[in-house]
């Protein structure tokens, strides 16, 4: 081990909770990760959902129109096809290894539809709020094909990816974000090890899609379907269990701003709220 690697910090396990049930949309079956009562957020973090089901009638209905202010989505589909369609013209479909990044801002209405009738839908949706500066900026729309991000497979059998920032060498696609954020996946073999360098100051999670870690020097367990919020450091120190693992991380600076949420609309003040909610029904979004 270099001088330089035994000089980093390795982030440690703060809070660990599991997914749990909930809907959304027009009947969307799901788990509800960040957002709920044992984990409200992680610093900018506001939201994590994990979809996924190989039957229809829990996902078909689909998320129809719906607006939203104040705050970004990244959808990260694992498996199936969702297509997206909003106010301001934008439309696409994310299908396996694909991301839909989309920036709120000011307003927009959109939908989420399910582009299949049967076999397997899988992803993540996560909220990642915008500084008070940013929250009233133009919204914008990515639909990010799993070709344009990086991916590096490794001799041992793992696999890394970036979606947004620069890990181990890999730059993902969104690189201009307000808060810089860092987010992919990592998998593991069983019984690997890997080793993610991180900005010290970023604050942020881990979500354990299939198989279980144990993470840094404590070795503290985190399970499928369980998330782990992270202490600040310069490293994550991840080894996966006999049936390997894949991770889903997420970090970015922090954002010491007051937070007011009222279902789709994120703002920093009740006030904003109720123009947000004037805003829309008086149809300026």
């Amino acid at each position: 081990m270099t001088a330089a690697a035994e000089t980093l910090s390795s982030r440690t396990v703060v809070t660990v909770v599991a997914g749990i049930p909930a809907s959304d949309g027009a009947g969307v079956k799901l788990k509800r990760v960040i957002g709920q009562p044992g984990l409200d957020m992680v610093g900018p973090f506001l939201m994590l959902d994990e979809f996924g089901s190989d039957r229809p009638n829990d996902y078909i209905a689909g998320f129809p129109d719906h607006p939203h202010r104040g705050f970004e989505t990244v959808t990260y589909m694992i498996d199936g096809r969702i297509r997206h369609r909003d106010n301001r013209g934008n439309e696409g479909v994310v299908g396996p290894g694909g991301v839909q990044w989309m920036t709120t801002g000011r307003g927009i209405v959109h939908s989420e539809m399910p582009e299949q009738e049967d076999g397997l839908l899988r992803g993540m949706q996560l909220w990642l709020n915008l500084p008070a500066s940013h929250k009233m900026t133009t919204p914008g729309w990515d639909d990010i094909g799993p070709e344009r991000i990086p991916q590096r497979e490794d001799a041992d059998g793992g696999m890394l990816r970036v979606v947004a920032g620069t890990v181990d060498g890999l730059t993902g696609p969104k690189t201009d974000g307000p808060l810089d954020p860092i987010i992919g996946e990592a998998r593991l073999p069983a019984d690997g090890r890997r080793r993610l360098v991180l900005p010290e100051e970023h604050v942020g999670f881990l979500y354990v899609l299939d198989g279980g870690v144990s993470v840094g020097p404590a070795a503290t367990a985190v399970a499928e379907g369980q998330a782990a919020a992270l202490s600040g450091g310069s490293a994550l120190d991840l080894t996966a269990g006999g049936e390997g693992a894949s991770v889903f991380f997420a970090f970015a600076r922090p954002l010491n701003e007051p937070v007011a949420r009222y279902g789709p609309f994120v703002m920093n003040t009740k006030e904003e709220i109720y123009a947000a909610i004037h805003d829309f029904q008086e149809g300026r979004f």
